[in-house]
């Protein structure tokens, strides 16, 4: 019996490699049972990991502190790359897609927060490491905190001491953080409700957004003109997806005469809808061609419409117009889904690994099409690893270059937190045109994010748990507390008030700006509740990068000027 509990002492107490694993996989495991529990509309999620670890290290759970240092900084690391891969494809077409406004006010919203503890500050006796670390827990901003104490161990002034007490300021400002939130949307909720003229700017501004619509050639002038030529003459960019002639329907390839009386189906953006109608002639409206659940099969007995994936290699950044798939095989690229996002078919658009292209035609050809591309989706089960390591050194190559600023002593860096993200974001938008394979299943991309955040957080929770509760009883803790809450609720409430009052933005997109702005996905969760419709999680998803990278630089920037 003396031999098992020495043995046990061995393997649980005594810090050690083994002893670190074990530790982090037990929080983690316990932290994520915890999160799967809902207190009425709220749960915590993966941040009970963090507390979870808080409790173990305040019970006397110690574990190495170079090996749990390694495991937050790589899941850190392999979380944020991955987030900007993800969004990459996405971020840039969201920025013209109605983005810009949420991203200014989500920028807004990061300097009001550092005007405010700057004014605290002044106020309170509290040090600036110390008041960023509530800051990090306010904003719910683990990744902040981590550049922070990044950068304070740069200047030499990060001993274990101050890192720690910056965790545990974070630690003790979090659950208000994710509070904080959610009773600011519920007041914002209120007021959106007895306000008028709220608009959905992320859903109303769909004037490039892809439109399919049908119209009839009365203008005579068309009568006899190729294809090719009527795209000259519109000076748009479209797609003639189908032409009926005489009930017939076919096929049109850019040499195809075009006659009076000929009924076409045409792709386009929204905002040339009205052109197209006086071009043409006129707009048919006896079909919703837009709406889900068309039978495109049906529209003619030679026809077939089929979604085909694009899985070789070699046609990973390659220009659409240089497949010649009109002339060679006749189809029809109709539309082209990457990423969840639709784009409207140009000869010009860089093709990625892993795009679903919308191809109709005769059904012979589009299965040799479908034999060209690919359209194996067990070929992108196997991730490109490579790739992805590269990104990853890029990013923290990228993180450790100084940026000097002038009238401050020291550099600012975008380190461990903010230079894999800009690397993952511009690798998942501009990697497929330098023929780099980015494509990673969603499935991966979700478990690589969560192993990498979850990691993280297990690891701060230890690092920082030891004195967690002696801070709250009888030391800064309750200060900590009251400050971060503060942090939390006024610059939510004051961008969310010019939001609906001034921009006249919808309650939804409101919610998707301060959630991403915070990068608190727990207030998103209840964000979903308040309003029908996805704004919340589009406009979050298009805030959230270049928010972290913000609250990232400026945050040291503040560091830096106060110590």
């Amino acid at each position: 019996m003396e031999h098992l509990s020495s043995w046990l002492t061995e393997q649980f107490l005594n810090p050690s490699i083994t002893q670190t694993i074990i530790a982090l996989s037990l929080v983690c495991v316990v932290g994520l049972w915890l999160g799967k529990y809902k207190i009425g509309n709220i749960t915590l999620g993966i941040t009970f990991v963090f507390f979870v670890g808080i409790l173990a290290s305040h019970f006397g759970l110690r574990t190495d502190p170079m090996i749990l240092s390694f495991a937050q900084s790589f899941g850190l690391v392999i979380f944020v790359y991955a987030l900007g891969l993800e969004v990459g494809p996405s971020f840039f077409p969201s920025l013209k897609h109605g983005g810009v406004m949420y991203n200014l006010l989500s920028i807004g919203m990061v300097f009001v927060t550092l005007l405010l503890c700057w004014g605290l500050y002044l106020l309170f006796d509290i040090s600036m490491p110390n008041l960023l670390g509530v800051m990090s827990g306010a904003v719910t901003n683990t990744p902040v905190l981590a550049a922070l104490q990044d950068t304070m161990t740069q200047m030499g002034l990060g001993d274990l001491q101050t890192l720690a007490d910056m965790a545990l300021a974070c630690a003790v400002s979090y659950p208000l953080g994710v509070v904080g939130v959610i009773l600011a949307l519920a007041v914002l909720g209120v007021m959106a409700r007895k306000s008028k003229g709220l608009k959905k700017s992320v859903q109303s501004d769909t004037s490039k957004a892809t439109y399919i619509a049908e119209y009839e050639v009365t203008n005579p002038a068309l009568s006899g003109v190729e294809v090719k030529q009527a795209v000259h003459i519109a000076d748009r960019h479209f797609v003639i997806s189908r032409i009926w002639h005489e009930n017939e329907a076919v096929i049109p390839r850019y040499n195809s005469v075009i006659r009076e009386g000929d009924r076409l189906l045409v792709i386009s953006s929204n905002e040339d809808v009205e052109l197209l109608s006086a071009l043409f002639g006129r707009q048919v409206k006896e079909h919703d061609w837009n709406k889900p659940g068309i039978n495109w099969d049906s529209l003619g007995d030679n026809l077939v419409s089929r979604r085909i994936i694009i899985t070789k290699p070699k046609f990973n950044g390659v220009k659409l117009g240089a497949l010649s798939l009109r002339n060679d095989y006749a189809v029809n690229i109709t539309r082209i889904d990457r990423a969840g996002v639709q784009l409207l078919p140009n000869p010009s658009l860089y093709l990625q690994l892993g795009d679903r292209i919308t191809v109709v035609g005769d059904g012979l050809a589009v299965e040799q099409v479908s034999d060209l591309l690919g359209d194996k989706i067990e070929l992108l089960d196997k991730p490109k690893l490579t790739s992805f390591f590269g990104g990853i050194l890029l990013g923290c190559l990228l993180g450790m270059v100084p940026f000097y600023i002038p009238s401050m002593s020291m550099p600012v860096k975008l380190g461990l937190a903010g230079g894999p993200i800009i690397v993952g974001i511009l690798m998942g938008a501009f990697g497929p045109r330098l023929h780099l394979t980015t494509y990673i299943t969603n499935s991966a991309t979700q478990l690589v994010k969560q192993l990498g955040i979850v990691i993280y957080m297990a690891g701060l929770g230890l690092a920082s748990g030891a004195k967690f509760f002696e801070t709250i009883m009888h030391g800064d803790g309750l200060l900590w507390v009251a400050i971060g809450f503060i942090i939390t609720i006024v610059p939510t409430i004051i961008v969310g008030i010019l939001s609906i009052k001034i921009f006249k933005i919808d309650l939804g997109s409101v919610a998707g700006t301060i959630c991403g702005s915070m990068a608190n996905p727990m207030a998103l969760d209840y964000a979903d509740s308040l309003v029908k419709g996805d704004e919340p999680s589009v406009v979050y998803a298009t805030v959230y990068p270049l928010g972290m990278f913000i609250r990232i630089i400026t945050a040291q920037i503040l560091l830096l000027f106060f110590i």
